[in-house]
């Protein structure tokens, strides 16, 4: 269960950063289609939803894949460098 109390100013602000239909790029090179955002039932923290766009034989052509809203905007460190997880094309 979530202890903090929900912030729904940062969580609009976070949430426009990724509109619905916006196609982002992993920092690993695939593409990604927004579907749009959902609250974790059990810890109530805001989550994207988006699609793959390419076929994968592991998990299925066009994949639909949940992670945290915060993970997904975070940085990443590559080599030493800070990039984004994920970035809009």
């Amino acid at each position: 269960m979530r202890n903090k109390p929900i912030d729904r100013t940062r969580e609009n602000e976070l949430d426009a950063r990724v509109p619905t239909g916006a196609i982002f790029e992993h920092f690993k090179g695939k593409r990604y289609k927004i579907l749009g955002t959902a609250r974790h039932s059990e810890t109530l923290e805001l989550c994207v939803v988006y699609q793959a766009l390419y076929d994968e034989p592991t998990f299925g052509d066009h994949a639909v894949w949940v992670r945290p809203l915060e993970m997904f905007l975070e940085t990443v460190t590559i080599n030493g460098q800070k990039i984004p997880r994920f970035r809009p094309v």
